[in-house]
């Protein structure tokens, strides 16, 4: 199953782990949390250790959790086949990524660049990231895949993330030096051969590559002054209501230093506590794949919906 039924999670974060340390980490990932407060606090370690495999095992039930795992190799109606072209700009990408000296290399080519941008644009980026902005927050409230809770927080979210974005040094050369040494470092680590490759990579091998990803985001947003570590360890959850087998909880954190909230609901099944919404959208994303399978459709390479800390438990 592909990442795009959670997309519509919040503060999308895709430290380093070798497989094998994946392995181990997803042979202790208890599934669910004994309270519901426990579920979510447990998931947003897992995020920030990286740990994506223990993230999955831990955050549904273990029959959707093997599903999920035998999902991972199936066909996806709407995926697009690879082609020449695809090939040709992946293999560019990548080769400038992890050539001999790329940093350096990279690091000339960006350079006159940056300094043509900052004449150019140096003044206009705040107006221009602000219209940005608003863009975004037409679309977030145009988006039918999402909740009146879940627009508010995206809203939320983009009113802390403009300002920022409007004071950040985007053409500080030694930043953007430390950037390009971290782009290509997370791209030897990643080592990827094709994009057919990683289509018909395993679940524990794509979820080792995701925490790789995640580092490297992690890092790249930490030059800019965006610290993912500070979000998540800010992370207070307080139980608002449980009736039976269904609770909310509210989840407090700070972005960049600005305070934020949101809640999440959360389910009790066979006496362990998962989140609603992310239980739900991997159910349905099983029940969509159903269909195609039952109609013969060919075989193309499917993925699971990322994991994200706002939406680690729904």
């Amino acid at each position: 199953m592909r990442s795009k039924p959670l997309r519509r999670t919040l503060l999308p974060l895709l430290a380093v782990l070798a497989l094998a340390a994946c392995h181990d980490k997803n042979d202790t990932a208890a599934a669910g949390g004994d309270t519901p407060e426990a579920a979510v606090r447990q998931s947003v370690a897992l995020i920030k250790a990286g740990d994506f495999a223990g993230f999955w095992k831990h955050a549904l039930p273990p029959a959707d959790y093997a599903t999920l795992r035998s999902d991972w190799g199936r066909a996806r109606p709407d995926q697009k086949p690879v082609t020449a072209e695809d090939r040709a700009r992946f293999d560019q990408t990548v080769q400038k990524l992890t050539a001999p000296d790329a940093e350096n290399r990279l690091y000339a080519e960006l350079q006159p660049k940056l300094a043509e941008a900052e004449q150019k644009y140096k003044d206009q980026l705040p107006m221009m990231i602000g219209v940005g902005q608003q863009f975004a927050k037409s679309a977030i409230a145009q988006n039918q895949n999402l909740t009146a809770q879940q627009k508010d927080q995206a809203g939320a979210v983009l009113d802390v993330l403009g300002p920022w974005a409007q004071q950040v040094a985007w053409f500080d050369p030694a930043k953007a030096r430390q950037a390009v040494g971290v782009a290509v470092a997370t791209a030897r680590k990643l080592d990827l051969k094709s994009p057919d490759a990683m289509r018909t990579m395993d679940f524990d091998t794509a979820m080792a590559k995701y925490a790789i990803g995640f580092d490297g985001a992690r890092q790249l947003l930490a030059t800019y002054g965006l610290s993912v570590d500070d979000t998540l360890d800010s992370v207070k959850v307080t139980p608002i209501e449980t009736t039976d087998d269904h609770a909310r909880v509210r989840i407090d954190y700070t972005l960049l230093g600005k305070p934020l909230s949101t809640e999440s609901a959360l389910v009790r099944e066979d006496g362990r506590w998962y989140g609603e919404d992310l239980l739900e959208k991997t159910r349905e994303a099983h029940r969509q794949l159903q269909a195609p399978a039952a109609a013969g459709s060919a075989p193309v390479q499917a993925r699971a919906p990322a994991a994200t800390a706002g939406g680690a438990q729904g």
